[in-house]
């Protein structure tokens, strides 16, 4: 099961430690839903032949995928498309921002899959300094990050738009 909290926000500490709160505030995946994120586990050392995988892959109509090594990403962005990554090697941390503007950590290791929406700001900060991933996409693959401030961004405006729905 993936963990996730509420980040402090001490500056003075590497980005790639915990930043768990004094006491720790952990975040469910239902409130990660709420904010369009999705999470799922992945039990495989098989990722091409993985029925859950080909399920979900199927049912979100990603049509290419690749796999890539990552380094540490830590400019907070957002994207035109869903990020979709799942981790196969090494481990990370995914940050998104919640409705308050807050930093909720993420933590990714083997098998976890996290599935970020269009317009979410998040960055990402591999705590190993490695995690290999593989990424999925609809159609052909586009992954530009658009630093922020990007509040104009069509992308950000409908995700600002679906969270009021929520």
């Amino acid at each position: 099961m993936v963990s996730a909290w509420f980040m402090n926000e001490d500056k003075s500490v590497d980005q790639r430690e915990p930043h768990q709160m004094d006491p720790p505030q952990p975040v469910q995946l239902e409130k990660l839903a709420e904010l369009g994120v999705l999470y799922l586990k992945i039990e495989s050392d098989d990722w091409d032949k993985d029925e859950a995988l080909s399920k979900i892959r199927k049912e979100r109509g990603y049509t290419y995928e690749d796999c890539i090594t990552l380094k540490v990403f830590f400019q907070e962005h957002i994207h035109d498309d869903e990020e979709i990554r799942l981790c196969t090697e090494g481990s990370g941390y995914f940050d998104v921002r919640d409705r308050d503007d807050r930093w909720i950590r993420i933590e990714l290791n083997k098998g976890d899959m996290i599935i970020l929406p269009a317009g979410i700001y998040h960055r990402t900060v591999y705590f190993q300094n490695y995690i290999q991933a593989r990424r999925y996409f609809v159609g052909d693959p586009v992954w530009t990050p658009i630093n922020r401030p990007a509040d104009e961004h069509v992308a950000r405006k409908q995700y600002i738009t679906n969270l009021q729905k929520a």
